[in-house]
């Protein structure tokens, strides 16, 4: 597990009210994109994403994955510690169970005693338990979009989800290229929603197909 950046909106606002409510965002991201791996029809799996070379099923094991590095590193063991355990597809033959699983896990740490107040052991070093959650939440918001747009479902986003990950990405926008996770951001027209310019600046195009 890597952060994506050394600093993050999270890192902006550590007080005890800013710890819990990155808790509740994290948790309503999570249940958005729940929703929607829920409306996965069994022949969609299948599908190209706007992920480049992911199908529905490489995005929805990507967050799966992220969900599970959670619980061990907000408990304190080293992303070293945990080595290769999580690689791969973890789906198996029920990706909508292995997906519910991952995530409860996942928001059960995240609202534990003092989970945001940690420290975390990345592989390129220790990072603050807010600023790597802030980012994974974040990313499940975006990846929710992904998938909408790829199985045909509603892709309007919940604004108060697309307004955190927005102030998320704005802490960071010339990172988000270069760390090879997102494709470079595209312009947007003068007056765009709070949508249009968080999909623009992790380089999506969100005009009608």
């Amino acid at each position: 597990m890597r952060a994506l950046a050394q600093e993050s909106y999270a890192q902006q606002s550590r007080t005890k009210e800013a710890e819990q409510t990155l808790a509740q965002q994290y948790g309503a991201a999570l249940d958005q994109f729940g929703r929607l791996v829920r409306l996965v029809e069994p022949q969609q799996w299948g599908l190209p994403t706007p992920c480049r070379q992911w199908t529905v099923r490489d995005l929805v094991n990507h967050v799966t994955v992220e969900q599970r590095w959670v619980p061990p590193l907000l408990a304190g063991t080293p992303a070293t510690a945990v080595g290769d355990r999580l690689e791969g597809d973890l789906l198996g033959s029920d990706p909508v169970l292995a997906w519910k699983q991952a995530a409860a896990e996942a928001e059960e740490a995240v609202h534990a005693d003092g989970a945001l107040e940690r420290t975390v052991r990345l592989w390129e070093g220790p990072a603050l338990a807010a600023h790597l959650c802030s980012q994974l939440a974040m990313d499940t918001v975006v990846h929710s979009w992904d998938l909408a747009r790829a199985i045909g479902a509603d892709e309007r986003l919940p604004g108060g989800l697309v307004a955190f990950a927005l102030r998320e990405v704005s802490a960071y926008p010339d990172r988000l290229a270069g760390s090879g996770l997102f494709d470079s951001p595209r312009a947007v027209l003068p007056g765009s929603d709070a949508q249009t310019r968080l999909l623009a600046l992790t380089g999506r195009d969100s005009s009608p197909v």
